[in-house]
């Protein structure tokens, strides 16, 4: 079998240690998102999107038009990219995500009516070294718009917690999870320790599983809090996140890969099922105007 890595970080932990255990007995090809297109034949019986930018998604677009299969596919890593229709579809499925307004500048929050109270101030696209932000004065968020006037922005109303993050990934049907200081958190952000699935409040596991249905996607992230005698609160939810230190998780996507080969039309059948269901939220919410969907503010 041929699995292709969209990727421009193929010495990332998680696909190095894949790639370990799928080379021996089938072809690991990586393409880098940057790779003029277009992808030379034969295709690969499976991709593996490692990547959020850009052009790693027009290279996912153009290898499902035609008919390869995706984890996870285009439209679903670019709806997690955007916080505001994020918000929408979570909300839209009664997940416990917290309530988002969008903003299309920092300046046009700063110049407006003050915060009723501690927000948390994030980028509407979510990419790496974006803004995140707990912001408790109206100086507090003047400074933050200087810095970054033009940035299109969502907010979260602060909801009191214990501090810490709870990171639970899923590959596939399989969980893993760790706890680690918020990024909000004053002693900053720190290691993420294991947490076994064991020691996690009821019905988050279940909840964890019902993200990936309601955003079509196989290898993910969420990022809960705990509101309080385990009620959990979705602040966050990343497409293929870096699983970084947990234990049997490269086994997980090696076997998630071979599994969705498209050399078998049950599972070539669920990848494009999960594109064509990634597709149908993001039609229902991404029409929709910076300002104009009911997790938008004007």
């Amino acid at each position: 079998m041929r699995i292709g890595l969209i990727t421009s970080e193929p010495s990332h932990p998680l696909l190095s240690l894949t790639t370990a255990l799928l080379a021996p007995d089938h072809h690991v090809d990586v393409l880098d998102p940057r790779t003029p297109l277009p992808v030379s034949e034969p295709l690969a019986d499976v991709y593996l999107l490692k990547a959020r930018t850009p052009h790693a998604l027009a290279l996912a677009r153009v290898l499902e038009q035609r008919r390869a299969c995706v984890i996870n596919s285009a439209t679903a890593t670019a709806l997690c990219q955007d916080r505001t229709s994020m918000a929408a579809l979570a909300l839209s499925a009664d997940l416990p995500f917290a309530a988002t307004r969008t903003f299309t500048t920092l300046a046009r929050l700063a110049s407006g009516p003050a915060l009723s109270g501690p927000a948390v101030v994030k980028s509407r696209h979510s990419r790496r070294h974006d803004v995140v932000a707990r912001v408790d004065s109206p100086s507090h968020l003047r400074d933050l718009a200087a810095a970054h006037p033009d940035e299109p922005v969502v907010v979260q109303d602060f909801a009191p917690n214990d501090g810490w993050d709870y990171k639970l990934w899923a590959i596939g049907d399989r969980l893993f999870a760790g706890l680690r200081r918020s990024e909000l958190s004053p002693e900053g952000r720190g290691p993420t320790r294991a947490l076994r699935l064991d020691d996690l409040p009821p019905g988050w596991p279940a909840l964890v599983h019902r993200v990936g249905e309601v955003f079509s996607l196989d290898v993910y992230g969420v990022d809960i809090i705990d509101r309080g005698h385990g009620a959990p609160l979705i602040v966050d939810i990343n497409a293929f996140p870096g699983i970084r230190g947990q234990s049997g998780a490269p086994e997980a996507l090696a076997a998630l890969a071979l599994s969705r080969s498209n050399g078998a039309d049950t599972d070539r059948l669920a990848c494009r099922g999960a594109e064509d269901a990634g597709r149908s939220g993001r039609d229902r919410l991404v029409r929709q105007s910076p300002e104009s969907g009911p997790a938008a503010e004007p």
